[in-house]
């Protein structure tokens, strides 16, 4: 019997760009160099980065099951990568959605 595959959708507002219309193409290429090393390494099977508003989007496909802890660490540290890019671009409510102390608007 083949592997079932889970598809986990995980989102955070990591910073947006020019308000919460949309985000800066320097935290999707942060997004996607950290899933292409997941991807590489067998963590995950395939991955999406997309964005929705200001919204950074991780659609990722993997073999581990709901809920699984290894993949939400993932999706953690991407999230937190791509806010250190937010920031260092100082972008509007860089890591929102991640750290207690951003701003929120």
């Amino acid at each position: 019997m083949a592997e079932k595959i889970t598809l986990s959708v995980i989102k955070a507002d990591v910073g947006g760009y020019v308000g919460h219309s949309s985000i800066h193409q320097n935290l999707l290429d942060a997004a996607q160099e950290k899933l292409s090393k997941a991807k590489d390494s067998g963590l995950i099977v395939d991955f999406h980065v997309t964005r929705v508003g200001d919204d950074l989007e991780l659609i990722m496909t993997h073999e581990r099951g709901i809920d699984n802890e290894e993949i939400h660490q993932l999706a953690w540290e991407t999230f937190l990568t791509a806010t250190e890019a937010a920031q260092k671009l100082k972008l509007y409510g860089a890591g929102q959605d991640i750290l207690s102390d951003a701003f929120s608007g």
